[in-house]
Formats: structure tokens, sequence, C-alpha cells
């Protein structure tokens, strides 16, 4: 699958946040989060790191955004990744998710929502396991640069 990858800039910010703004909203649980505090952090996080942003491209659209880094514990990790609606079903995701671990020189890290049933199993399909649940709403889920 042919994707092209460009920069996100400042004018994608409002995008990234309206996406993981939807994620909370789906699957987080607000009775254990200061939801606004939440969604500060969630919005001043993407305005930092924008520039760190990827949007993806299929067949000349735009399909979506990813970011990824090296967190504070030197671990490589998949912080968003974003497919829009009407391009998922198309290996995408899954592409997008292999690329990066086949060019990582290290284990792959992330976050998941556990009530996200479908990224969850995704993830597990390509070698990522659980090694810890958050807050009963998320798990950090690993794949090993050995698999």
């Amino acid at each position: 699958m042919e994707l092209l990858f460009k920069p996100a800039n400042i004018d994608d910010i409002e995008s990234i946040y309206l996406l993981c703004k939807d994620l909370i909203d789906k699957y987080e649980d607000k009775s254990v989060i200061d939801y606004q505090k939440v969604l500060l952090w969630v919005k001043n996080k993407i305005e930092k790191s924008i520039s760190e942003y990827q949007a993806i491209y299929y067949q000349g659209n735009r399909a979506g955004y990813v970011h990824c880094f090296i967190n504070e514990d030197g671990i490589y990790e998949i912080d968003d990744l974003y497919i829009f609606d009407e391009f998922q079903n198309k290996t995408i995701g899954t592409t997008v998710i292999k690329q990066i671990c086949e060019k990582c020189s290290q284990d792959v890290m992330l976050y998941v929502f556990i009530k996200n049933k479908r990224a969850v199993s995704l993830y597990r399909r390509l070698g990522f396991e659980i090694v810890k649940t958050i807050n009963n709403t998320r798990y950090i889920m690993v794949k090993s640069k050995a698999d």
C-alpha cells in the first residue's frame, strides 16, 4: 500500500484535537478524570508537538494523522494515530503501524482505550501485548523488537 506522509502544521491542530476529544468522549470514564483539565492538557500537548505530527495521505487524500516520539523513559511511543472514518477498514492503520515498527530499532509502545475493542484487536494482531492497565480505562501495549 502506497502512503505518503507530510508534516502537519498549525492549521491541523484543531482537527487533531477534535479527533482526540472524540476518542475521550467515546472511551474514557469521565468519572475518574478531570475532563476539562484533560482536554486542556491534550490541546497543549498537540500545540507544543505539532511539528512532530505527520498527516497521512492515501491515494492523494488526507486520511489521518500519526504522532510518534521517544518518551521520557527513552521508549519509542506511538502517541496518536487517527484514521478518518471514511478511510478505515482499508488497512491504512495496519500499514502505518507496520512501517513504524519495521523502521524502529527498539520496542514500540502505545496507550489505547480498553473500550476501543477494534484498536486493541488490531494492535494484538500486529504483535503488541498488554503490559499495564491504567485507571481501568487504558492499556499500555508494547511490541517487542524481538518479535
